[in-house]
């Protein structure tokens, strides 16, 4: 029986540099595998210029100088890069930087596995048509790599400078060479008992072809000693991220599983002399498309998606430091990736990993927060409904509890005069009173309808669950509109009462997800206003029964909103030209529509000033003469993900302001459907344009779009999110 060690994981530990190995170079033979075919030849670009990590200042989204537009992937990737600022902010507490650091890893992912994983397809097409910026695919491809490269250094090394500052304050991280030995042996039983029974490891020969590697998956790379003068075995162990937890905590001392793995190789690969072991992650494509018109069963095609979603092609390769040239080479064959398309970085791979970790340090981290609780009425005295009669509620999440909007559908599941509910649902979450409060109306006997959104991206099994569960309790499920993605949040309750039926509403900007309302900034609107309730009446009708729909007050995509937009920025421009006082104010998570850019550029030529809060991805120049020097953009960014959108319009001196779920998308505005509502209530229209004018001022998390395509962070500390909190608790 051969010897057996257990190396360290090369290139892996986030704080102890690898101790030297020596080990000959493998140079794994292609002959001992099925491989996926060789890598294409593509042309190397020149690295993009470095820009000083705590500058102030993102990289420039300007890809093409003689565009009126930014480019898109670029203005994502500098969104990140401010997300990234956070994660290096000493103002913010250290558990709280390695979570923004954990964040941009996984934006990062969902960016290739989604949009560089697209900029692969229009290539493979031969797409020759330039984008909005007047770039082709291969052009913004290689800009892409060239920037994600350096971000995800970036992103590496905030993350372990955040790790040396736990380490100081007593959260650490080892290697398991540094445990001591009672706590190796308790770790070797836990091994024993709760990993390795998980494990399979892998081994190529003729008889072992090249395994598949999932979508995000972790895996170790391991070398095993072959025979006298033959090159080393490779072996593949996936390491079972999902399944158990990526950080172990042994005692005070925290470890990564990975780590746990390789020191146990010996007993996975008994008779074996391991070698070393080295860590490796993939990324795949998973955008992927289907003909609904030609699927008789929408939730039978969605699942059969799911599944040929694991096997997309790869489009990243991420590895450490350590791991020899020939073995990088053997890895990037069988993935068929271009050299361009290896990322090799000190580790640990996957930061989004490092999200949450098993350590319980309120010091070291923000202080919870408690959302306020509204005064909805009391079930016995008449409750929400008698209250919706009176006046409309506004409420303003996370600062508002999202528990007043369970109220309402909790009460109308309970009430015996409530006859029908209707409902979209887009990310559920997995919070069981939403479930339950549409289960038990329908087991009462109630009119419910969920128009269910199975295409959210990343949602569809969970979505596919509740589609399931809500059909056995009775409640009439719908999918939506062909070739449409359901994106409106909307409810809607029909009750019985003295007079008549009424409707109540419901319209927010964002999920019907009580976890996600605690993180995000969302608006929520309670009505029982005739007029909002004969249109969500109408919305209905036409996305269950194809009805032709006429709507007064709100603004729906793919079919009013739009053109009601553009109208109301035209509005701004015939004031503007009548010498009347004249401004637009947008807050949208992104802004990429050429048609409503080409619209504010020529409101902004009128004279109109226009102001636009964009969190994220915005491929407008503001700031340029002749184009565009009345436009204005902030970015904010916080404690909490900004997500609300509104939009306020001067009207001659009488605002007018809207809310709903759509951004300034092509997506959003022709291949959505998205319900955006007026503002109807004077007080509530002044709260909004006055919580406009705050995030406005705000300096602790914004940033400034100028004419270069370069954010710069502005200065100071006033905080629109800490106002926000502070108010609701003073008042």
């Amino acid at each position: 029986m051969g010897r057996t060690t257990a190396p360290h994981v090369l290139g892996c530990s986030p704080l102890c540099p690898p101790t030297p190995t020596a080990l000959r170079s493998p140079a794994v033979s292609a002959s001992r595998s099925v491989t996926e075919g060789p890598a294409p030849a593509r042309p190397r670009r020149r690295p993009a210029r470095r820009e000083p990590e705590d500058s102030g200042q993102t990289f420039s989204t300007v890809a093409n100088p003689d565009s009126a537009f930014l480019n898109r992937e670029l203005s994502w990737l500098a969104f990140n890069a401010r997300v990234l600022a956070e994660a290096r902010d000493e103002r913010n507490p250290p558990l709280e930087r390695l979570r923004y650091a954990a964040i941009c890893g996984s934006n990062l992912d969902e960016f290739f596995m989604v949009r560089v994983a697209g900029v692969h397809r229009q290539i493979a097409a031969g797409v020759q048509t330039p984008g909005p910026d007047g770039l082709l695919p291969r052009q913004t491809l290689d800009l892409v790599r060239a920037r994600t490269h350096e971000m995800l250094r970036q992103i590496e090394r905030a993350a372990r400078r955040t790790l040396d500052d736990l380490a100081r304050k007593g959260v650490r991280f080892s290697r398991i060479a540094d445990l001591g030995k009672r706590a190796r042996a308790a770790l070797r039983e836990r091994y024993l008992s709760e990993i390795q029974p998980v494990l399979t490891p892998l081994v190529v020969d003729p008889s072992h072809p090249f395994p598949y590697l999932s979508n995000l998956s972790l895996n170790l790379a391991v070398l095993l000693e072959a025979g006298e003068g033959e090159e080393p075995d490779f072996a593949r162990v996936k390491v079972p991220v999902g399944v158990l937890p990526r950080v172990v905590a042994v005692g005070e001392r925290l470890v990564l599983l990975e780590d746990v793995i390789a020191a146990h190789l010996g007993e996975l690969f008994k008779g074996r002399t391991v070698l070393a072991a080295y860590p490796f992650r993939v990324t795949r494509n998973t955008d992927y498309e289907f003909e609904e018109e030609e699927a008789e069963d929408l939730l039978a095609t969605i699942e059969d998606g799911l599944r040929r979603r694991r096997f997309g092609a790869a489009v990243r390769l991420e590895v450490g430091q350590g791991m020899p040239a020939p073995l990088v080479t053997f890895l990037q064959e069988r993935l068929r990736l271009a050299p361009e398309d290896i990322f090799r970085l000190e580790g640990p791979l996957g930061t989004a990993d490092l999200m949450n970790l098993p350590v319980t340090r309120p010091d070291l981290a923000f202080a919870p927060h408690a959302p306020a609780v509204p005064d909805l009425g009391d079930e016995e005295e008449g409750g929400i409904f008698d209250v919706l009669r009176e006046r409309d509620v506004l409420l303003h999440h996370p600062y508002d509890g999202f528990e007043g909007v369970l109220t309402f559908l909790e009460e109308a599941a309970a009430d015996p005069q409530v006859l029908a509910i209707k409902q979209t649902l887009y990310r559920t979450g997995d919070d069981p009173r939403l479930l339950g409060a549409l289960r038990k109306a329908a087991e009462n006997g109630k009119q419910v309808v969920a128009l269910i959104e199975l295409k959210a991206r990343f949602d569809e099994q969970r979505n596919i669950s509740w589609a399931r569960k809500l059909e056995r309790a009775g409640a009439h499920v719908v999918y939506g509109v062909v070739g449409l993605k359901t994106h409106g949040k909307v409810a809607l309750v029909v009750r019985r009462e003295e007079g008549g039926l009424r409707r109540y509403v419901h319209i927010g900007t964002g999920n019907y997800n009580p976890k996600t309302a605690r993180l995000y900034t969302d608006l929520s609107l309670l009505t029982a206003h005739p007029g909002l309730g004969a249109d969500v009446s109408e919305l209905f009708n036409h996305l269950t029964g194809y009805a032709e729909a006429t709507y007064t007050h709100l603004l729906v995509a793919p079919d009013t909103a739009r053109a009601g937009l553009v109208a109301l920025i035209a509005r701004e421009i015939a004031h503007a030209e009548a010498g009347q006082d004249a401004w637009v104010r947008v807050k949208v998570n992104s802004l990429t529509d050429p048609g409503m850019i080409e619209a504010l550029y020529r409101a902004s030529a009128a004279g109109v000033r226009v102001e636009l809060m964009v969190r994220g991805v915005c491929c407008l120049r503001p700031g340029v003469p002749g184009l565009s020097e009345n436009i204005r953009v902030h970015s904010l960014l916080g404690r909490f993900l900004e997500h609300a959108r509104i939009f306020a319009f001067a009207n001659a001196g009488h605002p007018e302001v809207y809310f709903g779920s759509a951004d300034w998308m092509s997506r959003n505005l022709d291949r959505r459907v998205e319900v955006i509502a007026p503002v109807l209530d004077p007080h509530h229209r002044d709260h909004l344009l006055r919580l406009l004018a705050t995030e406005w001022a705000d300096r602790r998390g914004s940033w400034e779009l100028n004419a270069a395509g370069v954010y710069e962070k502005l200065p100071g500390d006033f905080s629109a999110q800490r106002a926000f909190a502070e108010a609701r608790h003073s008042g």
